[in-house]
């Protein structure tokens, strides 16, 4: 049997796919980058692999696993891409996806607009059924009004069938005879059934997050059938894997059973390098900030851990409004959305003033410069306009921008339209793009307690670093970390992510009443469960167990997660569970109410695998200089100086260990650019890592 010590990071955005093969033995890292094909992404995987098979022959066949995140699903939610998908649900509740929570996102707009419903009105059907909270049964299935809906739904061409009845959470005797006659009624069919998607309380999140697994659930069925199957023809005999929204990696088998669950599988990973890297180095506070050419992400990770939050909202009508998206809840890391891409595209908005995004451009067509037809000036032509990129180096020479048609576009679009020069309309675009995100960002650190004065930036992404500067110097921040291979920093985080999957059920009880016995039971089913659904991977690895419980104050709305310890809760004292609790509410909100009654909500399981860590290699600096590292000068535009000015250039790959120098320079490697301003200082470390000190900003 051939050995197998490679893996590879494959990582599906809106504008490029990016490629990390790391050799386990060596600790070698060879990356690659290609645009991303929409019509069919596994095309781009395959084109990106054959291109690395050129520089590594043969490491195909000595592959142990491929790690791959996707927009695919998120992208069919947003285009209505999906199955045509049903509904089966309690008699009464056929409209809870246009109820919600009843709040307007904008209470003062009478001209707001709502998403649309996954599943039109007609393909919601109701059964006559009724559980209590607590579980008992009010009323009966009515078996013949339930195969009546399944046929009905069957009749009107449906692929898809998403059962949510009331309470099942509890008791999910009705949704499990439901999904037998199903099974009996049409075999093939997709089916997503709530108890298995999302066991928990709160009615509109559960349907919602159900309807939306069974809506791409036949669409990421087939794409990771024939993602493996072309993965086999070309010789891939390892293992493939999917990255999770909560920051973990699962089977393609899981994935394709809970889509839901990988809808922000791309962005996570660049968190997860984010988070591994802070610990690597003990920094307290990092803002994780990935720019790609669509979106741009961001993450506070504070004392190395990013938090994940139960809920996110997908496919906003409003795209920086919380409450105008479809609510999905399911493990999140907890990322923000602080802005676009390199492929934005900026205009002259309707009250005469320039607006960047949301629209992109993609990768078809992509920014004028990309010379593939766009005709939109986007952040990418004004970045190449600025100076900050070399129009014969992107790609590492791969791909030959069009700086001209970029010019052309910008002064016919933006700059006489608006009536302002060429170089403010160039400088205008870039600029207001880096105020959107630090706008953004500084609200997002505030709400997690951080301080933009203190944290270190950390840019991820094609786009990220060549943003990062700009976004520092709004901030205030006084430090930022730009990794090795920063350009596919997401593909890089997908060998720090653990082989891991999270469960809960909900189960309403107060600590005063609750059966810690029961309380026990419950966690001991969800971590078989999880183990059955790790035990593929597992071979033979022990599988660690985390157990966490929301809970609140009775009557309060929203509730915290707690940590509890590991062995038997029936043996746990209730004072001590009440002591954790106040301990969380007070650090969180300054105080606590020890009168007050606490009750549980929600068990929670995490089950992992032993990681598979990324090992930093060391970098080798003999016989490299500073003067070997510079490339030359190039006139590029300075914010300080309000004009172009002499930036020297340098390439990464010839710096080394302890080499320092200032700004203003432009570092450049094959996936992205970094640019620095005057008064700022670079440092490399051991690992290649760059460290720059913002002096003007201190």
């Amino acid at each position: 049997m051939q050995e197998r010590f490679y893996r590879l990071g494959c990582d599906i955005g809106g504008t490029f796919t990016d490629f990390v093969l790391l050799n386990d033995q060596t600790g070698e890292i060879m990356t690659g980058k290609c645009l991303t094909t929409p019509r069919d992404p596994s095309d781009a995987v395959e084109e990106g692999i054959r291109a690395l098979e050129q520089v590594t022959p043969d490491f195909v066949g000595k592959l142990d696993e491929i790690i791959h995140g996707t927009t695919l699903v998120i992208n069919s939610i947003i285009e209505r891409k999906g199955a045509r998908t049903g509904l089966i649900t309690t008699r009464g509740f056929r409209d809870i996806l246009e109820i919600g929570r009843e709040i307007r996102y904008a209470p003062y707009d009478i001209f707001a607009e709502f998403p649309e419903p996954l599943i039109p009105r007609q393909y919601r059907l109701e059964v006559d059924e009724r559980i209590r909270s607590d579980g008992t049964v009010l009323k009966p299935l009515d078996p013949e009004d339930a195969r009546r809906a399944i046929k009905n739904l069957l009749d009107m061409g449906v692929e898809s069938v998403a059962v949510c009845l009331l309470n099942s959470f509890e008791n999910p005797a009705h949704e499990r005879m439901i999904e037998e006659m199903i099974e009996k009624e049409a075999p093939g069919i997709s089916t997503s059934i709530s108890y298995h998607v999302l066991p928990q309380i709160k009615e509109y999140e559960r349907t919602s997050t159900t309807v939306t697994n069974a809506y791409v659930k036949p669409l990421t069925g087939r794409y990771v059938a024939k993602l493996s199957g072309r993965l086999q023809s070309i010789g891939f005999t390892g293992k493939l894997f999917i990255m999770l929204s909560s920051g973990g990696v699962t089977s393609v088998d899981t994935a394709a059973q809970f889509p839901v669950r990988i809808i922000e599988s791309g962005p996570t990973a660049a968190v997860i390098a984010g988070q591994y890297y802070g610990k690597h180095f003990d920094i307290p506070e990092m803002f994780c900030f990935d720019m790609g050419g669509t979106t741009a992400k961001s993450c506070l990770i504070q004392k190395g851990v990013a938090g994940v939050v139960p809920t996110f909202e997908v496919g906003r009508v409003q795209r920086f409004m919380k409450g105008s998206g479809l609510t999905i809840q399911v493990p999140v890391v907890d990322l923000m959305e602080i802005g676009a891409g390199g492929g934005s595209i900026a205009k002259v908005s309707k009250l005469g003033t320039l607006q960047v995004g949301p629209e992109s451009s993609g990768a078809d067509p992509g920014p004028i410069c990309y010379g593939r037809g766009g005709t939109e000036p986007c952040v990418t032509d004004a970045d190449l306009l600025l100076g900050y990129l070399d129009e014969n180096y992107f790609l590492g020479g791969t791909m030959k921008l069009d700086k001209e048609a970029a010019r052309r576009g910008v002064e016919e679009k933006i700059a006489k339209p608006l009536g302002v020069s060429f170089i403010q309309a160039v400088w205008g675009i870039h600029d207001l793009i880096n105020e959107t995100m630090a706008a953004a960002a500084k609200t997002h650190i505030a709400e997690k307690g951080g301080n933009p004065k203190i944290v270190t930036i950390a840019a991820f992404g094609g786009a990220g670093p060549v943003h990062a500067y700009g976004l520092a110097r709004k901030l205030g921040s006084p430090r930022m970390l730009i990794p090795p291979n920063a350009g596919v920093g997401s593909a890089m985080g997908f060998f720090t992510a653990p082989r891991a999957f999270d469960l809960l059920r909900s189960h309403k009880v107060s600590l005063a009443d609750a059966s810690f016995a029961e309380i026990e039971d419950i966690f001991r089913k969800l971590e078989a469960d999880a183990a059955q659904i790790l035990k593929k991977e597992a071979s033979g690895e022990v599988i660690r167990f985390e157990r966490t419980v929301d809970m609140r104050f009775v009557g309060q709305g929203s509730e915290m997660n707690i940590a509890v310890p590991d062995g038997d809760f029936a043996k746990i004292e209730k004072g001590a569970v009440r002591r954790y609790f106040d301990q969380a509410y007070e650090r969180l909100y300054g105080r606590t109410y020890p009168d007050s009654e606490v009750e549980f909500i929600n068990f929670k399981v995490r089950a992992s695998l032993p990681e598979k860590l990324l090992q930093l290699p060391k970098m080798d600096g003999a016989g490299k200089t500073l003067d070997r590292a510079v490339k030359g000068e190039r006139l590029a535009y300075s914010p300080i100086s309000k004009g172009f000015i002499p930036f020297t250039v340098y390439d990464r790959y010839n710096l080394y260990p302890s080499a320092m120098f200032p700004g203003p320079a432009i570092i450049e490697e094959k996936e992205s650019t970094l640019i620095i301003g005057e008064g700022s200082h670079v440092r490399v470390d051991d690992y290649g890592f760059l460290w720059v000190d913002m002096k003007e900003v201190i």
